[in-house]
């Protein structure tokens, strides 16, 4: 017979008797284990027997009593109902198991204490002399606690929909109780926690970024900061040069420094370069401000930064599919997956901050050659109506033409003071001008927001890329779009060539299933080191201080 969480009260004297005798025998004989948090193994099938009492009373008693106390009250009672009110953690090394995984969260950015870690310390310390009761409540709380652990794993300690930013993201959906009641059967917590922490690569690779700016922070809490001022342009002399040379020491760039010069030489050079390109900088060995900036980044800072994209890797969806295009914001990197192989990465041009692209996923479904461009509501409105009214020549000059209910206006007899001019749909035919480009990738949304080739394709040689009204420009934009419809034989590369050349536009739906997610992320690893970028849209400081205020 199992012990039942309510079967605790009343006890009767002579009961307490027996059962005080039998408790100092077994704990006698675990007192090697305490350190362990073992308990009698025999517990629940002994003590039961001394026990008894209204269930249905002590229920109520029960939850009325502790109610406030749990993050989860209502998971705790539906679990305990559904193992007839039998304790789950019993077994000395399951138990452990949730003990020992709480407190190596840390380098997750998820506390010990945020999940009665304080509580349970106190309790586990003196095992072997609690009380029934006691031991009961230990119980309920390490349940409670695996339910707050888990739903943190499975969707993050924060709703992204609350931060002041545009976090269009589905909460990722598991029961609990179910998994918990699985784990407890097997004496395998594993079989819970698999299915509800992040399995990407990527989250796993930030734990050890974590764990190495977290000694970072330790190791090297304290550095002069370095002055913004004019740029450093290599064969100059600045006095800054020997701060710069010691922080690019402590960070692993630089080897030897040259404390008697302040020459910005060869050697410093590559190493600034080197430095940019793993910070998301624009890699031409100038040293300014930008750079000087993350420069003065404590390590401190970094480990914030890390928690904070192993936060967002908590909201992104489990299961990315297994063919899908991998979008980086922060990155401007575009990556196409399959069977967790990566097919081709592309530079890309994203919203700019006034205009930030939306993070969300969604599915391919069609791709038009030669598009025209329907010109969406926010360019129609912030640019191209005060551009016409300043001067209706400026959609000629931007081939741009202009409908009402189906009819092409005149752009110099539409009366630009009226309001009605924001109802015309305003279109740009397919041309060199047209800024959508060649193709254009299409996922319907609520953002409108699709992927395009486009005619400015300058804009890729820069290293920040954020010039857009929120659409994705992608460079070799042609070469992905075939690549999508490769599976269809009869649309070969050379077809797409010659609709293209035609400059007709041509629409082909898709038939394999490729899911797009737009995310956004300032902190990875990449060849075994940790990079970080431009935290371009400003979101991590506010979404760092929703974690300090969650905790």
């Amino acid at each position: 017979m199992k012990l039942s969480i309510l079967q605790y009260y009343p006890v009767f004297k002579k009961g307490a008797s027996l059962i005080c005798l039998f408790l100092l025998i077994s704990f006698t004989s675990c007192k090697e284990e305490t350190k362990a948090y073992a308990a009698p193994n025999n517990f629940s099938t002994t003590v039961v027997n001394f026990f008894s009492g209204n269930s249905n009373k002590i229920s109520e008693e029960l939850l009325n009593s502790e109610r406030s106390s749990l993050f989860y009250p209502d998971s705790v009672q539906v679990f305990y109902n559904n193992r007839d009110n039998n304790l789950a953690w019993s077994n000395p090394k399951f138990r452990n198991s949730l003990i020992d995984t709480l407190k190596q969260a840390e380098a997750q950015g998820l506390f010990y204490n945020d999940y009665h870690g304080k509580e349970l310390e106190k309790i586990l310390s003196n095992l072997n002399d609690l009380d029934q009761q006691e031991l009961i409540k230990l119980d309920y709380l390490l349940t409670d606690a695996f339910f707050k652990f888990g739903d943190h794993l499975l969707n993050g300690k924060i709703d992204p929909k609350k931060l002041p930013k545009t976090w269009d993201i589905a909460k990722n959906r598991r029961n609990q109780v179910i998994l918990l009641n699985q784990a407890v059967d097997k004496s395998n917590l594993e079989i819970a926690l698999s299915q509800l922490r992040p399995t990407h690569p990527i989250y796993q690779k930030l734990i050890a970024a974590s764990k190495e700016y977290q000694k970072l922070k330790m190791d090297l809490s304290g550095f002069e900061e370095i002055e913004k001022g004019k740029l450093i342009k290599p064969g100059m002399q600045d006095q800054r040069l020997l701060k710069i040379q010691i922080r690019l020491k402590s960070l692993g760039y630089l080897r030897p420094i040259d404390t008697l010069s302040n020459s910005y030489s060869e050697t410093v050079q590559e190493a600034i370069k080197q430095f940019q390109l793993e910070n998301g900088l624009m890699v031409d060995g100038i040293i300014g401000n930008r750079s000087i900036g993350v420069l003065n980044q404590g390590f401190d800072k970094r480990a914030e930064q890390i928690l904070v994209n192993l936060e967002r890797w908590r909201w992104f969806p489990r299961d990315l599919g297994s063919h899908y295009i991998l979008i980086n914001i922060a990155n401007f990197q575009l990556q196409v997956v399959k069977g967790n192989q990566t097919i081709s990465t592309h530079k890309i041009v994203v919203g700019k901050e006034s205009r930030k692209t939306p993070i969300f996923s969604d599915e391919i479904k069609f791709l038009d050659f030669n598009p025209s461009w329907y010109i969406p509501p926010t360019i129609k409105n912030k640019d191209v109506i005060p551009g016409a009214r300043r001067n209706p020549s400026y959609l000629v000059n931007k081939n741009i033409d202009v409908y009402s209910n189906g009819q092409k206006l005149s752009p110099f007899q539409i009366d630009w003071s009226s309001s009605v001019v924001r109802s015309y749909q305003y279109k740009q035919d397919p041309g060199p001008s047209n800024p959508l480009g060649e193709v254009k990738m299409s996922f319907p949304n609520r953002y409108i927001v699709y992927l395009h080739d486009t005619s400015s394709k300058s804009l890729f040689e820069g290293n920040f890329r954020a010039h857009s009204s929120g659409c994705i420009r992608v460079e070799n934009a042609v070469d992905l779009a075939k690549y999508l419809l490769s599976d269809q034989k009869e649309i070969t590369s050379e077809e797409i060539d010659k609709i293209i050349d035609k400059g007709t536009t041509r629409r082909f739906y898709m038939d394999q299933k490729v899911n797009v997610h737009i995310f956004y992320w300032t902190a990875w690893r990449e060849n075994g080191k940790t990079r970080f970028t431009d935290d371009i849209y400003n979101y991590d400081e506010a979404t760092y201080k929703a974690l300090k205020k969650a905790s």
